[in-house]
């Protein structure tokens, strides 16, 4: 099942590769969002406010992981582009030890240093211990989030994005499951919707292993790569540590906006809990075409046409701006009812700080939606620095936008602070591409 994106139509191949992707993506981040509907309407609004107070730290810490991982696997794509079979296969060996390595020092550092964090980020006191709880199981079970982000951005180095689909059906039915049984019959509220969350990503990872296991002999390490390569090692971190701090860098940016949300109180904290997961999951057309970007540009890449490259890239632009106007007047429309998704109490102001989210954030789905273009199509290319210094500015603007919204004590700045960091970052990644690509000869 594996597709040769260095030759065909690019518009019909990024549609062929992106739908599993934006179908896989969006039964992931149905995740969170059952998590969100099960905790808010059968146990309450401080356990909502509990679970959405640590979305920023989970986006912090396996949004990293999930950098690193990614970035591992581009080696991957641009090998398997040049043909090189051989050389793929120890990229792979070497992807999967340094994933290990890094697992480990990032589960015990997380769990040591997650209570202080929490109080940086002035939790409010009346949903500190459930937030704690249910974050240290998540960072408990982040080899299960690692296990399939990995083996997932494997299978799409070689142009495969259909199997995680199905895998992630399959954990996300489990999930819905899990989550009744817990919260609702054993009665364990935030901690298991966390647990229900750990087991159905760690049984998609598991899936994922054992099909590449039994179906995909490209993607098996000879014995002799199972240790640590110096050049791959270099060329991994050199990619992988730039993405994986653009991941931080941005997380770090949405922990302060989610300090300045705390201090109006947990039901504003619950109000923006809802509106994030709704507009997470209308937004997930966006991250799947990054990825079909990275996969892209990393193959064409490896066969070294740049033409064919650029192309693509004009190609997602297009699309991305198309999906952006429909996909904001949808969820503008949807507000109402996506806020009972979530919440059976104070619902009328809930929706009305949803409504003020989805009104000023949904204006900006354009600039939103390149960003993940024109980062992911350098990052598959093999840079990784300036996509990094992209997070750094949205950093920055988020960093102005929070502490103006703490003066004025205002929701709607702290919703500002979204669309600010969105324009910034979405310029400086424009001109990063167009600089290092877009004026590039068309041939290497």
């Amino acid at each position: 099942m594996e597709l040769d994106m260095t030759q065909g139509s690019p518009g019909k191949l990024i549609l062929r590769f992106t739908l599993p992707i934006i179908i896989g993506n969006v039964f992931q981040q149905l995740y969170n969002m059952v998590d969100a509907i099960i905790v808010g309407r059968f146990v309450g609004n401080q356990a909502l406010a509990a679970v959405g107070a640590t979305g920023t730290i989970m986006f912090l810490i396996l949004g990293f992981m999930q950098g690193l991982t990614t970035g591992f696997t581009v080696l991957t794509s641009q090998r398997f582009g040049a043909g090189d079979q051989q050389g793929l296969k120890r990229s792979v060996g070497n992807a999967a030890l340094l994933s290990i390595l890094v697992t480990i020092s990032a589960t015990v550092l997380s769990l040591l240093g997650m209570k202080g964090l929490l109080r940086l980020m002035q939790t409010p006191e009346d949903i500190f211990e459930m937030s704690y709880t249910y974050i240290c199981i998540i960072c408990f079970g982040m080899w299960a989030n690692i296990l399939y982000n990995l083996l997932a951005s494997l299978l799409r180095a070689v142009g495969n994005s259909k199997v995680p689909l199905y895998f992630l059906i399959i954990s996300a039915g489990l999930n819905v499951v899990l989550d009744l049984v817990f919260i609702l019959i054993f009665q364990m509220q935030v901690a298991g919707a966390a647990w229900a969350t750990v087991i159905a990503q760690g049984v998609s990872g598991i899936l994922c292993l054992i099909y590449i296991a039994r179906r995909v002999p490209l993607l098996h390490p000879g014995k002799t790569n199972w240790k640590l390569h110096s050049i791959d090692s270099k060329n991994q971190i050199r990619i992988g540590v730039p993405m994986a701090l653009q991941f931080s860098i941005t997380a770090i940016g949405t922990i302060i906006i989610q300090t300045a949300l705390n201090l109006l109180g947990s039901t504003a904290v619950a109000a923006y809990t809802a509106a994030v997961k709704l507009e997470q999951l209308i937004t997930q057309p966006f991250c799947s075409m990054g990825q079909t970007m990275a996969t892209y540009c990393g193959q064409n890449m490896g066969k070294r046409d740049l033409k064919r490259m650029k192309q693509g890239v004009h190609t997602a632009e297009l699309f991305t701006i198309l999906y952006a106007i429909a996909g904001a007047l949808f969820i503008i429309q949807m507000v109402p009812f996506g806020v009972k998704l979530f919440v059976s109490e104070d619902i009328e102001l809930i929706t009305s700080y949803v409504s003020i989210y989805m009104k000023i954030c949904g204006s900006f789905f354009i600039p939103l939606g390149l960003i993940f273009v024109y980062r992911n199509a350098m990052q598959g290319a093999g840079f990784g620095f300036m996509p990094m210094m992209g997070g750094v500015v949205e950093l920055a603007a988020r960093a102005v936008a929070a502490w103006i919204a703490v003066q004025m004590g205002s929701f709607t700045g702290i919703c500002l602070g979204n669309v600010s960091a969105w324009v910034t970052a979405a310029l400086f990644l424009f001109l990063a591409y167009w600089n290092l690509i877009g004026r590039k000869k068309d041939s290497l």
